[in-house]
């Protein structure tokens, strides 16, 4: 008989260790490329809704949410029924690309919140993350036009992997990293605070839509015909930075006019997390690709990608992954989903981040080193400036990273975990469970105005 093997999960008054001891233990055994650790330092002992609980037993308000994946926050008894269920069903864990009555009723569903409720689209289920839904949408695209350039944009953000990477605009993961995918153009994304051609407003968003549109159509553009526009309809890592929607609608129109494909990664941006379903739906434009992860597991691996079926030129087997039959994701992502849409929370999110943007505005008056309040719904950023030097002459303040990493700091010494992003790492983000409720935002604004003052900020 052999021995069982038994995890320990620790309580939260282990007497194993303390934080420290953990991180210490956890930088010996990890490669220096870990990241979150250096910049949130606990060991997490347990999680239930938007708390978090460490070793030390200290509590923590939760608006990171797993980089947006836990759309109903920690350990929702929802989700974790629907795993326990599959567990005790008799059903396998691991199908590859075999169907079961899970996956059938999981497909079934998430085809209906695609636009025409996926009666044009079919779904690919692509393997564990939303950086190898991008890869096959770009190999898909490129199949499907015989083309090979993409366009992207600056301060996109797509992922880790050599082809995603190259769609993204960060250029720190690609210091010393050769042989980038060939033949990606970037293109500037609007930015209502510091706009790319130094315009800004609605001028700004016109020249953009007009650049857009004559470098697909000036025959002397130097960049031929892509097979494939990638974007986000609001960018995450780069800074809750939302899309207009007249640009948006612009892209649309142009890639449909000249058979560009034109894919929408959502992998961050998706399932009410904006106030709608998707991203895309603010502008009312209906993509070729959709890019789906994060949220789609209900906190488990899962990646897909809804296709407009005219696209789907795969032979069998052309492109494959072995945990796409994640049967555990397919049961915790059905009930996440399904939650989010019985019970309307896209409308209740939407009013939310009107509700929290407002209160944040007020903030922003007292304190000014928030510079630029932005996003969508409970997708929100906040540019950290310095307001006491000259602005350019869009009325912009310099951005200031230093402060920022120093804001995070104290937001996490205050009990508040936030992550950071755009240039430089200067925009705190709030990616909190979709349940969290107006007095747990309260709880939020508490602690962030207690970090602004430990950080040495003074109201006005």
């Amino acid at each position: 008989m052999t021995d069982k093997v038994r995890i320990d999960t620790l309580g939260a008054n282990s007497s194993n260790g303390n934080n420290q001891t953990y991180l210490a233990r956890q930088a010996e055994f990890e490669s220096n490329v870990r990241s979150y650790p250096r910049k949130l330092p606990l060991a997490i002992a347990k999680a239930q809704g938007v708390w978090i609980t460490d070793v030390e037993n200290n509590q923590y308000l939760d608006c990171l949410a797993g980089a947006g994946t836990l759309a109903l926050g920690h350990n929702h008894p929802e989700v974790l029924q629907s795993i326990q269920s599959v567990i005790a069903s008799g059903l396998p864990l691991h199908t590859l690309d075999l169907t079961t009555p899970l996956k059938d009723q999981f497909s079934e569903y998430l085809l209906s919140l695609l636009p025409g409720q996926g009666k044009d689209y079919c779904l690919q289920f692509t393997g564990p993350s939303g950086a190898d839904a991008v890869e096959a949408a770009l190999k898909l695209a490129k199949k499907y036009t015989g083309r090979s350039g993409m366009i992207s944009f600056s301060g996109g953000y797509h992922g880790m992997t050599h082809g995603a990477l190259a769609v993204t605009g960060n250029l720190g993961p690609k210091e010393a990293v050769d042989g980038m995918m060939p033949e990606v153009q970037f293109m500037p994304y609007p930015h209502e605070y510091r706009c790319p051609l130094g315009i800004g407003g609605e001028a700004g968003v016109k020249a953009l839509s007009y650049y857009f549109e004559n470098l697909i159509n000036d025959v002397e553009s130097g960049v031929r015909k892509p097979a494939a526009v990638i974007l986000e309809a609001l960018q995450g890592e780069g800074g809750a930075n939302p899309a207009p929607v007249e640009w948006l609608q612009r892209i649309r129109k142009v890639t449909k006019e000249h058979g560009i494909v034109l894919i929408l990664d959502e992998v961050q941006a998706g399932f009410c997390r904006t106030g709608k379903q998707f991203a895309y739906e603010h502008a009312g434009i209906e993509p070729d690709i959709i890019v789906m992860s994060k949220a789609v597991g209900g906190s488990l691996p899962l990646a897909v990608l809804g296709i407009r079926k005219d696209l789907d030129v795969w032979s069998p087997g052309h492109h494959t992954g072995t945990f796409r039959g994640n049967q555990l994701a397919m049961a915790a992502g059905l009930t996440t989903i399904k939650y989010l849409k019985e019970h309307n929370i896209a409308d209740k999110v939407a009013a939310q981040g009107e509700w929290l943007k407002g209160k944040l505005a007020d903030m922003q008056k007292r304190y000014p080193v928030m510079g630029h309040v932005r996003g969508l719904g409970l997708m929100i950023g906040i540019e950290i400036v310095k307001p006491h030097e000259t602005p350019d002459h869009m009325g912009s303040y310099p951005a200031d990273p230093e402060l920022s990493a120093l804001l995070q700091k104290k937001c996490f010494e205050a009990g508040l975990i936030l992550e950071r992003g755009g240039r430089n790492g200067t925009v705190l983000r709030l990616l909190p469970s979709l349940l969290i409720t107006n007095a747990e935002l309260e709880i939020f604004m508490d602690k962030f105005e207690n970090a602004l003052l430990a950080a040495g900020i003074k109201p006005v």
